[in-house]
């Protein structure tokens, strides 16, 4: 199963707007500092997370504040927006077996119908889990090392 770091790297982002936009202007050579990423990477994901509204940034003089409050952004969003078609390439099938054999030239369909569960089961999950969720956990993570 995959779902591309990239995901990780616009929780990361985003948690840093939420936590910094208010009080300084955030910028894409700021985020790739933080995440330890190449800016042309973050500024490809600031661009999928500002196409689908969930930020917006300044023209410009840049600066990206989030859009949505927290609790309306969802996990499965923030993947949809970095990698439209992530949950097709969750669990991947090999791509020739022999159409000679009884197994071979069915088993695309046989899988196709049990990880089709799987997916529903994980975009499901990815729903239920908000930015607000993983902001609260980063503010706990805080109070603990206090």
């Amino acid at each position: 199963m995959h779902i591309s770091t990239k995901c990780s790297v616009a929780i990361h982002c985003l948690v840093f707007i939420y936590e910094y936009g208010d009080k300084q202007k955030v910028t894409s050579e700021l985020l790739s500092l933080s995440a330890g990423t190449n800016p042309v990477t973050i500024r490809n994901i600031i661009s999928s997370l500002k196409k689908d509204g969930i930020i917006s940034v300044k023209f410009g003089t840049g600066g990206a504040t989030l859009n949505c409050p927290p609790n309306e952004v969802t996990l499965y969003r923030i993947c949809k927006a970095i990698e439209p078609d992530f949950s097709s390439k969750l669990i991947g099938i090999h791509s020739l077996p022999s159409p000679l054999c009884p197994i071979g030239k069915n088993i695309h369909s046989v899988l196709d119908c049990s990880y089709q569960k799987i997916r529903n089961n994980l975009c499901e999950s990815l729903e239920n889990v908000t930015l607000e969720n993983i902001i609260s956990d980063y503010h706990g993570l805080l109070h603990e090392a206090d």
